[in-house]
C-alpha cells in the first residue's frame, strides 16, 4: 500500500526516509520537497499527484509525515495511519514531535517504522502495546526482558485483545460511564434554525477484574424500529456518523445494535457520534437591540430553559457583543450577573445555576464613544456556553449496561449524562 514513509522539516529537508517497495525512489521524494514545500502548496491539500506519484502527507508544527505510493490506495486510511503514527511518537517524547526529536532518536522511528508497517501495510499501531518492546535502552535493556515476559508481548500482539493486559485484579469492581454532547446551533435573526447538531462521546472509565465482556444497548431508531412493530411504539433516534474503538465488536453490532466490548483498563472512549435530526434546543433566546440617542444603545436579553424542571443548567455564560467604542454599561439581570469585559468586547452574563422551565431577562444601557459614522458595526453573533447535567439535546438513552465475566463478580455501575454549549450562536 506505501512505497515510502518520510519525515521532512520546513525547509524541505528529509529527516527519515525508509522505503517499503522499490517503486519510489528518493529522487521522487527530494522533487516533492522542491517543488511543493518551498512554494507552501503542501498546506492546501494533503493530497497531491506528481508524475503518477501520490505523495499523501500531514503536517504536525514543523514536521511533514510524508507517504507515497503508485497504487490505488484508500487515502483516508493512510491519512489516518499517518495521524496514528504522529501519537506513536508522541507518546516516546513526552507528547513532543519536532526537528529536534527526530534527529536524537532517528534510530528509535526507524525501529518503530520497521514495526508498524510490513511491505507498506500498517500492522501494529497501538502506543502502549509498542512501547512494551520497543524501549530507548537498545540492546542491554532488551536483554533484560524475561522469556515469560516475551511470550506474554508475543501473545498480546497475536491475540484478538491487544488492549487490555491479562491478569488484573481489582478488590472492587467498578464501570463509570458518561454520555457528553456538545451542542452545535446557529440560529438566524429571525429566530429560523440554521445548523442544529450534536456531537458526542461515550467515555468509560474501567476497573474490572480478569477479561469481563461488557454490553451496552442503546434507543438507536434502527433497533427501536425492530420493537415498534411487535410493541407498536415509536422512540429511538438516528445516529448520522459513529466511530469506534477497536475494542468493539463490529459484526454483533451490525447484527443487533449492540455494542459489545472487552473494555482496556482505565479511561477511554468507546465511541463517538453526530447526530442532526430531531435536536432538542435547550435554550430559547430573544434578543433586542434599540438606539435610544446617538451615543446610547439598549440590549435586552431573555432567555428560557427549554428542559425538565428537575434538571439544572450550570455554569451559563452568554456573550453578548457591544460595539468598540463602549465606554461604559449599565446592566440590570434576573438572575446571576452580567459584567462588561473589555477584551472580549462583550457583556458576559453569567449564571451559575438555572433550573428547568425558567425565564430570566438581562437590560443593558451601553453608552458608546466617538467613532467614525462612515464604520457601521457588523453585530457579531451572540454565543453560549453551559453545561446541563442529566440531560441529553440528542434524545440519546443508554437502554442496558452489563458486565460478564467467567467469576460472576458484583460490579458497580454509573451512568452520567452531560450535554454541553459548542458554537452555540444566535446572530443579531
Amino acid at each position: 500500500m506505501i512505497s515510502s514513509l518520510s519525515f521532512i522539516n520546513q525547509k524541505g529537508e528529509i529527516l527519515i526516509y525508509r522505503v517499503y517497495k522499490d517503486d519510489i525512489s528518493r529522487s521522487e521524494i527530494t522533487q516533492f520537497c522542491a517543488k511543493m514545500i518551498a512554494t507552501k502548496e503542501n498546506k492546501e491539500s494533503p493530497i497531491i499527484n506528481i508524475d503518477q506519484t501520490s505523495f499523501i502527507h500531514i503536517s504536525i508544527k514543523d514536521i511533514i509525515i510524508l507517504a507515497t505510493t503508485k497504487t490505488d490506495v484508500n487515502v483516508a486510511m493512510v491519512l489516518e495511519f499517518l495521524y496514528q503514527l504522529s501519537k506513536i511518537c508522541k507518546s516516546y517524547f513526552q507528547g513532543i514531535l519536532d526537528e529536534n526529536c527526530i534527529k536524537k532518536s532517528f534510530v528509535l522511528i526507524y525501529e518503530i517504522l520497521d514495526e508498524v508497517l510490513d511491505y507498506g501495510i500498517p500492522q501494529i499501531a497501538d502506543p502502549n502495546l509498542l512501547q512494551k518492546f520497543i524501549q530507548e535502552g537498545g540492546m542491554q535493556q532488551e536483554a533484560t526482558i524475561s522469556i515469560d515476559k516475551f511470550r506474554s508481548l508475543t501473545g498480546t500482539i497475536t491475540g484478538a485483545v491487544s488492549w487490555r493486559p491479562p491478569g488484573l485484579h481489582y478488590d472492587k469492581n467498578e464501570l463509570y460511564l458518561d454520555i457528553i454532547e456538545s451542542v452545535n446551533l446557529l440560529i438566524s435573526a429571525k429566530d429560523t434554525v440554521l445548523r442544529a447538531e450534536v456531537v458526542g462521546s461515550i467515555e468509560l472509565k474501567s476497573k474490572l477484574t480478569g477479561m469481563p465482556e461488557c454490553q451496552i444497548g442503546m434507543n438507536d431508531k434502527l433497533l427501536m424500529g425492530k420493537q415498534a412493530r411487535m410493541t407498536k411504539q415509536n422512540g429511538g433516534i438516528v445516529i448520522d456518523d459513529m466511530k469506534f474503538h477497536p475494542c468493539v465488536g463490529l459484526p454483533k453490532f451490525e447484527k443487533d445494535r449492540t455494542i459489545t466490548f472487552i473494555p482496556p483498563d482505565g479511561h477511554f472512549q468507546l465511541m463517538s457520534y453526530r447526530i442532526s435530526e430531531n435536536i432538542n434546543i435547550p435554550f430559547k433566546v430573544n434578543v433586542f437591540y434599540s438606539e435610544i440617542s446617538e451615543n446610547k444603545l439598549e440590549i435586552r436579553l431573555k432567555i428560557k430553559s427549554i428542559y425538565d424542571k428537575n434538571v439544572y443548567g450550570t455554569n451559563i455564560a452568554v456573550k453578548v457583543p457591544v460595539p468598540k467604542n463602549t465606554v461604559n454599561v449599565v446592566s440590570a439581570t434576573g438572575l446571576g450577573k452580567a459584567k462588561h469585559e473589555i477584551e472580549e468586547q462583550s457583556v458576559i452574563w453569567r449564571i451559575k445555576k438555572l433550573q428547568g422551565d425558567v425565564e430570566t431577562s438581562l437590560r443593558c444601557e451601553i453608552s458608546l464613544g466617538a467613532t467614525n459614522r462612515d464604520q457601521t458595526w457588523s453585530k457579531p453573533p451572540l454565543k453560549m456556553e453551559f453545561q446541563i447535567p442529566m440531560f441529553t439535546s440528542s434524545g440519546f438513552r443508554v437502554r442496558f449496561l452489563k458486565v460478564m465475566e467467567k467469576g460472576a463478580y458484583k460490579t458497580n455501575k454509573w451512568i452520567r449524562y452531560l450535554t454541553r454549549g459548542g458554537d452555540y450562536l444566535h446572530r443579531l
